[in-house]
């Protein structure tokens, strides 16, 4: 009954987002519904095993945009990459004391919450090492739903991409074959993924996949507008409920901290992608959503609709997140 009620207020977010026109319907409709369905006191919920298999379609479309073309740029992406490690120093060492000293929380919270990446696993060493989980879960998401908040503003008003048309072409227009083999590439990727241990299995595997087979010219096309939508739905669901049951004393410290980080962010995020304009080696389009410090899910849905450089802002997601679950539980023990 809770997920079906969250479905409902999903569905009610979309419809109100479409009626005014608003950008990205189908992801910031369900998130910003749940989140105020959540501040109303509404107990929401999520049905795990369909939210990641919404994700396969997304790992399927990154995929299918590697073709040999895109594999001739990897090395001139190689100096934006190298400023991955030094954007998450600098997010580190701005965001750990703001959450320590001002927002007062203890070390292995504020530690692992400025950690812009990885949230399941960010979640998981944080309790091992005595954080609040609870904590660690809001801040991350009032991160995810800030950054998805602001980029999609600035691509509207600034940039003047139109972020309400469909992210693709219909399923009627794609052959029964094609997407016979990205449901396969989906379907296969994620289990032997999650079967290896690979993060981010129901992205990452999918994606491998389905880039092998758009390398061997079986693949041709992303999948079709509807699943890309549907997958939306799913990923902004995903970030709202995680709000369900939430306090007046949590809005009050925890929402508010995580705004004020996730502020933080976005401007050291803002500078790094300036410096890769000013130094050739994106566009802005695809700077700035390759150092937007939101979910890999998240940012991948923005450069499909916004038609950015699709290969190029994930390779930069998956460069940060690997990063952070490797680095992060080398550094903590320094901390004390």
């Amino acid at each position: 009954m809770r997920i079906a009620i969250t479905f409902a207020i999903c569905a009610a977010g979309v419809g109100v987002f479409q009626l005014l026109g608003l950008p990205l319907p189908f992801l910031l409709g369900p998130l910003f519904a749940c989140l105020a369905a959540a501040l109303a006191g509404i107990r929401l919920d999520s049905w795990k095993i369909l939210t990641d298999g919404m994700r396969t379609i997304l790992g399927v479309a990154v995929g299918a945009s590697v073709t040999p073309a895109l594999m001739g740029q990897l090395p001139s992406m190689a100096l934006s990459l190298l400023l991955a490690p030094l954007f998450l120093l600098v997010s580190g060492l701005a965001g750990y004391p703001y959450l320590r000293a001002v927002c007062r929380f203890d070390k292995p919270t504020a530690f692992y919450a400025a950690m812009p990446g990885g949230l399941q696993d960010m979640l998981a060493f944080g309790e091992e090492a005595g954080g609040d989980p609870r904590a660690l879960s809001l801040l991350h998401a009032t991160r995810v739903l800030l950054i998805v908040s602001v980029i999609p503003a600035v691509l509207v008003l600034y940039y003047e991409i139109d972020l309400t048309v469909a992210p693709g072409a219909p399923a009627r227009d794609l052959e029964p074959g094609q997407m016979a083999l990205m449901a396969i590439a989906a379907l296969l990727g994620w289990r032997a993924a999650k079967w290896i241990g690979l993060f981010g299995a129901s992205i990452l595997g999918p994606m491998i996949v389905a880039a092998l087979l758009s390398l061997m010219g079986l693949i041709e096309s992303r999948p079709p507008a509807e699943a890309i939508q549907a997958a939306q739905f799913f990923i902004g669901m995903v970030v709202g409920v995680k709000y369900s049951g939430i306090t007046v004393t949590e809005v009050r410290r925890i929402l508010v901290s995580g705004l004020g980080h996730g502020l933080i962010l976005a401007v050291i995020a803002g500078i790094f992608a300036e410096i890769v304009v000013l130094a050739g080696l994106a566009p802005p389009l695809d700077a700035i959503l390759a150092f937007s410090p939101g979910g890999q899910a998240e940012m991948a849905i923005m450069a499909i609709i916004a038609g950015a450089d699709l290969a190029y802002v994930l390779v930069h997601h998956i460069t940060r997140i690997v990063l952070v679950i490797t680095c992060a539980p080398l550094v903590y023990p320094y901390l004390r």
